[in-house]
């Protein structure tokens, strides 16, 4: 795995790379290919709160976890539980379906294990389909806004790409565009 650590507010000292790579280094045994998987963690340090941004880049596939702590040691680890989280949640809903997803070349799903709870939570209760109308952003925030909700599906107007306007736990909006156009 090839790491990229940054700081925020914070000097990435030699103490807090290696406590990183260390920390990371356990989920080596997860990955197919160890040399295309990227990670990259940012590192932020608030007056009394600590943050950890984990991102593991895969061909396939990018996993994420973001913690915060009062300890910058304890957010790495909860931020790796979240990972390890992730991906045996990923395991068991491939175990259960038919359908073999192309993930399979990037994780060594052997080396992880089942998930505990066997909860039923992750079926999907409700289908939703409606005709996507060509608008510009500004219309697609207003109509999200609207509907009280904290996204919202529309077809750009300009370039006719799929778009997902989206509201930022930081604040302002965000924009997920697909890269591909509608034929």
């Amino acid at each position: 795995m090839k790491y990229q650590i940054i700081g925020k507010n914070i000097e990435v000292t030699e103490g807090i790379s290696s406590a990183v790579q260390r920390k990371l280094s356990r989920m080596d045994k997860y990955f197919k290919g160890g040399d295309e998987v990227n990670c990259r963690v940012v590192v932020s340090a608030h007056t009394e709160i600590q943050k950890v941004e984990v991102t593991i880049f895969m061909p396939r596939l990018t996993l994420r976890a973001e913690v915060e702590d009062a300890d910058l040691y304890a957010a790495f680890d909860l931020a790796i539980d979240k990972l390890e989280g992730q991906m045996r949640k990923l395991k068991t809903r491939m175990d259960r379906s038919n359908v073999k997803f192309s993930l399979g070349e990037a994780i060594a799903f052997e080396n992880i294990e089942e998930e505990k709870n066997d909860s039923k939570d992750d079926v999907v209760v409700r289908t939703k389909s409606y005709y996507l109308e060509p608008m510009t952003l500004e219309e697609a925030i207003a109509r999200m806004e609207a509907l009280g909700h904290d996204f919202f599906l529309y077809l750009d107007e300009e370039d006719d790409r799929v778009s997902v306007a989206y509201i930022r736990r930081d604040g302002g909006y965000g924009v997920i565009q697909a890269e591909n156009p509608i034929k």
